[in-house]
């Protein structure tokens, strides 16, 4: 019979206190495609959302949301952050 090696699981505190280069840099993009008052607080709820969905993972290190509102979806040479996302 083979021996099992049971590892426990790492405590939320064990994961804070990890070193910074441990984490995982994480980062969000939100776009709508139109100025809108509907997708401009579609908008503004992606970027709230993502902001706290990332900060409340102790594993992630906050990197950035990068936001396009009312940039058209048909080309990627007027999504200004999304191109600052993409070099960073």
């Amino acid at each position: 019979m083979k021996k099992v090696t049971t590892i426990a699981a790492k405590t939320r505190e064990e994961i804070q206190g990890r070193p910074q280069e441990a984490r995982l840099r994480v980062c969000a993009y939100c776009r709508v495609s139109s100025n809108s008052n509907e997708q401009m607080e579609s908008f503004e709820t992606q970027v709230n959302y993502y902001t706290k969905y990332i900060n409340s993972r102790p594993e992630w290190e906050f990197a950035n949301v990068y936001a396009d509102g009312g940039i058209s979806g048909t080309g990627r040479e007027q999504r200004t952050e999304f191109n600052r996302m993409l070099k960073d």
